[in-house]
């Protein structure tokens, strides 16, 4: 499908998922990993990789923006809505960001109003399949209407925070709103 209202400014669709992270890929082992809740929340808590896969899974549609410049539209993601989590945490008032980190020391931080939108989740598969580890798996954030550099990979949890704090990228210089309509790439 080409549907060109679909790819923002700056991109070029393709139906390749290309491989691009920082760090090596990590090893996986379902009986030590775990998901972990805490900052400013009611309820921290921490899941084991089944306690995650039993909670409620949706499938969602949505397209995919990379920074560099390629567009991947109509995914279909399977995963838990991150408003699902923020449910189950309850986050305080004084929570007004989520910071994201990962295996590796990758972050990414975002607005709660940004991660509570119906098609941001934690997701492991994508078109009926599996994420490769090389794409994220067990577990990587999705959020469509940002750079996938704010979609982190190998996911292991979420700080909920008063005050944001800049990810792996933002501290390199790459733009803290990555908003691919409006080509915010770098300041």
């Amino acid at each position: 499908m080409n549907d060109k209202s679909k790819i923002p400014p700056g991109q070029k669709q393709t139906d390749n998922f290309p491989v691009l992270h920082v760090g090596k890929v990590p090893e996986f082992d379902p009986r030590t990993w775990y998901f972990k809740v805490e900052g400013e929340v009611e309820n921290p808590s921490v899941f084991s990789y089944e306690e995650f896969k039993k909670l409620d899974a949706v499938k969602d549609k949505s397209d995919f923006h990379c920074v560099t410049g390629f567009s991947i539209l109509d995914n279909v993601w399977e995963g838990v809505r991150f408003k699902e989590i923020a449910k189950l945490a309850k986050p305080t008032k004084k929570a007004k960001f989520a910071t994201i980190f990962c295996d590796g020391g990758y972050t990414t931080s975002l607005p709660l109003q940004d991660l509570m939108d119906d098609d941001v989740l934690f997701a492991w598969g994508r078109n009926g399949e599996e994420l490769t580890p090389e794409h994220g798996f067990p577990l990587r954030l999705l959020v469509p209407k940002k750079y996938a550099y704010k979609s982190a990979k190998w996911v292991r949890g979420i700080r909920f925070t008063e005050k944001q704090e800049l990810g792996y990228w933002e501290q390199r210089g790459y733009s803290n709103t990555a908003d691919p309509w409006t080509e915010d790439r770098y300041p």
